[in-house]
Parts: C-alpha cells; sequence; structure tokens
C-alpha cells in the first residue's frame, strides 16, 4: 500500500516521535530510583537497546509504545 502523505509530511510526522525519555519512563525511573532500585537506560549491548535494565536482577523494561 502506497504512503497517503508525501515525502516531507511523513519526515515531519516521524521527527516528532520520541524514542527516548518519554513521559512514562521518566516516571518508572524516578520511581525505582526513589525504592533504591540501580539501573542502566537504553543498554546498547542487549538486543533492542531496552529502555530499562535492572543488571542486578537480570531484569529489563521495554516500551510497548
Amino acid at each position: 500500500m502506497a504512503d497517503v502523505f508525501n515525502k516531507a509530511t511523513r519526515s515531519y510526522i516521524m521527527r516528532s516521535i520520541k524514542g527516548k525519555d518519554t513521559k512514562p519512563d521518566m516516571i518508572v525511573r524516578r520511581y525505582l530510583f526513589s525504592k533504591g532500585f540501580r539501573y542502566r537506560v537504553n543498554d546498547k549491548k542487549l538486543p533492542g537497546k531496552p529502555d530499562i535494565v535492572l543488571p542486578k536482577y537480570k531484569t529489563v523494561k521495554k516500551s510497548i509504545l
């Protein structure tokens, strides 16, 4: 299926989409830090660059958006 937007409009739309430091991520990060959890953000060593990595617990959080 062909794109319904021209190239300039599609570029503007895609440029406005944030991939890092979104508001829900910031809320989760503040909560985790306040509870004493230490984490890594957008760890490039792992596949898909998960949003939050808790290395001590071998746990990740990937955004669903």
